[in-house]
């Protein structure tokens, strides 16, 4: 079994991979096995077949460790050390074939993400960040290249992350109350992977999401430097009842 935080950041980074190598076959045929789940929202064949990847990598490089997956009977409550798994976040980027969809694992210790990683494999990039007690580590790989990423400290006008699928009148009222020079719309969490690229300043997220919609993105931008927090200002939490975020908002370094 793993134990340091730097060998299971590589580990979730060759499984992300493996997992979205099965997807893009689902991704280059003309039919996607798209289904709707209970809530409505949909679901394709490429979900399943990453989560049966995902599942059997975690079993071996973390084996005892409860993971809590989207396409999977989920626990009422996990322990103090447990994973999150998104095999495809982003269904709907998927179906519309515009590339912007990821697969999302995270590591959570005591409520916190602490070791993300994000793959969009239409893309051919990876974010990874993971914390070594309160020093973050947070790179991206792209076309074989490694590099750091940081998030960036707040700009006179801010550069807004919002959804490309989810647009609401509430988060445009928030942002209203912001100075933004700018406004742009991607899909899944590489919302979160643009704050801690510093390509973005803010992403307000006001609706429901999952904590396994969110986890390996939050480890990403917390260990470039940046932030995500309730509205209220405190940390946005994991191992909730119900697995249910509440409103978020995502803030690159020092704001």
């Amino acid at each position: 079994m793993l134990t340091s935080r730097t060998e299971i950041a590589t580990a979730l980074c060759e499984i992300s991979r493996r997992a979205g190598a099965e997807i893009l076959v689902v991704y280059g045929r003309a039919d996607h096995g798209v289904r709707s789940k209970e809530d409505g929202s949909p679901v394709t064949e490429a979900d399943s077949a990453a989560s049966s990847i995902i599942l059997a990598g975690l079993g071996s490089v973390l084996p005892g460790v409860d993971v809590v997956c989207e396409e999977s009977d989920k626990p009422d409550r996990a322990g103090e050390r447990f994973i999150l798994v998104d095999p495809l976040d982003g269904t709907k980027e998927f179906i519309t074939r515009n590339g912007e969809f990821t697969v999302n694992i995270a590591l959570v210790e005591g409520g916190r993400p602490v070791v993300g990683v994000v793959f969009a494999p239409a893309m051919d990039r990876l974010f990874v960040g993971w914390m070594d007690d309160d020093r973050g580590h947070a790179y991206e790989e792209r076309e074989g290249e490694k590099r750091l990423i940081t998030a960036r400290a707040p700009r006179d006008a801010l550069v807004a992350v919002v959804s490309r699928s989810h647009a609401d009148a509430r988060t445009d009222a928030y942002l209203e109350r912001l100075k933004i020079g700018a406004r742009i719309g991607v899909g899944s969490s590489l919302k979160l992977c643009m704050i801690a690229r510093g390509e973005a300043d803010v992403y307000p997220r006001l609706g429901r999401t999952m904590e396994w919609d969110t986890a390996a993105g939050h480890a990403v931008v917390a260990a470039a430097g940046g932030s995500v927090t309730c509205l209220d200002g405190t940390p946005l939490r994991y191992g909730k009842p119900g697995w249910e975020n509440p409103d978020f908002v995502v803030r690159g370094r020092g704001s």
